[in-house]
């Protein structure tokens, strides 16, 4: 049997970066998810778009109930940038 997987991040690096969480915002009406880590995972990333900014969702399912939070929204390119951190183990 294969069992298939999403992403899953490299462990985080003594010195990543701290992402300012922040408790999610009605900012846009519609949210594209670009991009994703494994749903098997406890805490699940998704990097978002909306209105022409990025900003990447943090879905904890550690308690009884899933806790959401973003990062800042930002441009394209500090989007992908802070997504790439994430998943490389830079930032957390």
């Amino acid at each position: 049997m294969v069992t298939f997987h999403g992403l899953h991040l490299a462990p985080a690096l003594a010195d990543c970066e701290e992402v300012d969480w922040r408790a999610p915002s009605l900012r846009a009406q519609r949210i594209r998810v670009l991009d994703h880590t494994c749903e098997c995972l406890v805490v699940v990333y998704e990097l978002c778009a909306a209105g022409g900014l990025f900003f990447v969702r943090r879905k904890d399912r550690s308690g009884p109930t899933e806790r959401v939070q973003e990062s800042a929204w930002m441009v394209m390119r500090g989007g992908h940038a802070l997504w790439r951190g994430i998943v490389s183990g830079q930032a957390r």
